[in-house]
């Protein structure tokens, strides 16, 4: 007797796209998807050196938690045996949320110090585990498309174009034309993207992907809901960090800008980091520019390194001998804002605009090793403090001797360099620099009330003597007062410090270590 043939059953659905139909939009996907991990990556590293300061040890303990998490999510790849295809969709859309909101909730999260960390590196986790999930199952997806050699070939060839595509566009194009919260928030939107369309290159292998195209729809309508009120949310997320209202913010190629307004007074901040107080700032470039004069001998062609908000420049043009300014500063967006923002052009008195004023936006190390022409009677410079390895490097006795080389033999400098009282050792090692690159270097400080005492260095290639005179029309400064501010009383006074070098940037460590007590 013959039995009766089984009933058919409905073949499951397999993991595999059409062969060579699929296979080429799948690696499109692919090179989406790499893009928008490492921007994400990317995102997370500066977020944390602008809040945080120290971009070498963020950027480094970033890296390495994600990388680190990107490794346990290819290893949790293994454990997915069915579905493949749905569990890559899902995932796409886990890494636009996740991803997406990185930068917003970060930002909100900052103003709650015990938290962010904790927000940051568990974020970097999650999104990392997820960016490693991706690439082994889509070779998972497309492994009967073509050759197993292919497939690894094509796969990784694609991901890291997509890195590089990442690596070039983010601090080229979206940092600066987006920002933060708007970068995070397209990218993120990219990869739900992603998914939406992958069920429909994977269409046969999902079953039923109704439910996942409504799911992706859903993604992509809150992520550009979110996009559409990037403004509003950056808004939201930089005034819970500043205590005033917040009345400009630009991102520029190199740094985030933000002015706020008090009652009587504007506060600049660059990365978070206050540079300026409109009620007292006159008192520090006072003390930065004056000194210098009452030493010098016909100081007629001056140059500036950094001050871009073009306040040392106002007072270095109240001195008559003066013939000729060249600033150089890197970021145009900030020069830019010193020319043409009314508020900042009533406080510099347009000095960026007066035909004496010659501005060049360049590395200022990079233009003193290619700077031709004659040397200068004074450099004023006026950088940000060393946070970082980016800025400790224009505080090494290379840069001291590229300076030195840019003055007269009869020329003058005076540098900006941080608390003697809040950085004690760091502001020793600044002068200890400058006398391994061969200037003369006397310190000075002065009481700025918006940063508490303020150190300088006053040098030059030749001996000099303490001034005495300040010009008549400086109101912050006596001849009793200057003489006082190179005095140092033994709480601010000199320390043993290393020489800050390039291949050690001493100053950095010492920086962070003294600060960080502060903060």
């Amino acid at each position: 007797m013959v039995e009766p043939a089984p009933p058919a059953e409905t073949a499951p659905p397999v993991d595999t796209p059409d062969p060579g139909l699929r296979a080429p939009l799948l690696l499109l996907s692919v090179l989406v998807v790499a893009t928008c991990g490492l921007v994400y990556e990317l995102l997370a590293g500066t977020l944390a050196s602008y809040l945080l300061g120290d971009s070498v040890l963020q950027f480094s303990t970033v890296i390495g938690v994600y990388l680190c998490s990107m490794g346990i999510g290819a290893w949790v790849s293994r454990f997915v045996e069915r579905g493949v295809s749905r569990r890559f969709v899902e995932v796409e859309l886990a890494v636009a949320l996740v991803g997406g909101t990185l930068a917003p909730i970060l930002f909100f999260s900052f103003t709650h110090s015990s938290v962010f960390r904790l927000a940051l590196y568990g974020l970097v986790t999650l999104t990392g585990i997820l960016v490693g999930l991706e690439v082994p199952l889509l070779l998972r997806i497309l492994k009967s498309s073509m050759s197993f050699k292919d497939v690894v070939a094509r796969v990784l060839t694609v991901d890291y174009l997509g890195a590089l595509v990442a690596s070039v566009a983010f601090p080229v194009v979206f940092l600066p034309r987006l920002g933060l919260i708007r970068t995070g928030l397209l990218f993120g939107l990219l990869n739900a993207l992603v998914g939406l369309a992958s069920t429909w290159m994977l269409g046969r292998t999902l079953g039923n992907p109704t439910s996942l195209r409504v799911k992706s729809v859903v993604v992509c309508l809150l992520l550009g809901a979110l996009l559409w009120k990037a403004d509003v949310m950056t808004e939201l997320s930089e005034s819970s960090m500043y205590a005033d209202e917040v009345v400009y913010a630009k991102q520029t190629a190199y740094q985030r800008i933000v002015v706020t307004r008090a009652r009587h007074s504007i506060q600049l901040f660059l990365n978070g980091a206050l540079q300026f107080s409109s009620v007292d700032e006159y008192r520090y470039h006072e003390a930065l520019v004056h000194p210098a004069f009452s030493v010098g001998r016909n100081i007629r062609n001056v140059l500036v390194l950094g001050g871009g908000d073009g306040l040392a420049v106002r007072d270095i043009l109240r001195h008559p001998s003066v013939e000729s300014v060249t600033l150089v500063d890197l970021d145009k967006g900030m020069t830019d804002l010193a020319r043409d923002a009314t508020w900042l052009k009533e406080q510099n008195q347009g000095a960026l605009s007066d035909p004496r004023v010659t501005v060049i936006h360049a590395d200022a190390m990079i233009w003193l090793e290619e700077r031709q022409g004659p040397p200068f009677d004074l450099a004023i410079v006026d950088f940000p403090d060393p946070s970082s390895y980016a800025l400790g490097k224009l505080y090494t006795t290379r840069f001291y001797q590229l300076l030195k080389g840019a003055l007269t033999t009869e020329g003058m400098a005076a540098v900006q360099s941080t608390s003697p009282l809040f950085a004690r050792q760091s502001f020793w090692c600044i002068a200890a620099t400058m006398e391994a690159a061969g200037l003369v270097v006397r310190p000075y400080h002065a009481f700025v009330p918006s940063f508490g005492v303020w150190g300088f260095m006053l040098a030059s290639p030749r001996p000099f003597d303490v001034p005495t005179e300040p010009p008549a029309f400086a109101t912050s400064l006596t001849p009793a007062v200057l003489r006082g501010m190179f005095d140092f009383p033994p709480d601010i006074a000199r320390v043993p410090a290393e020489v800050n070098r390039l291949n050690n940037q001493a100053l950095v460590h010492y920086y962070d270590e003294e600060w960080r007590r502060w903060n």
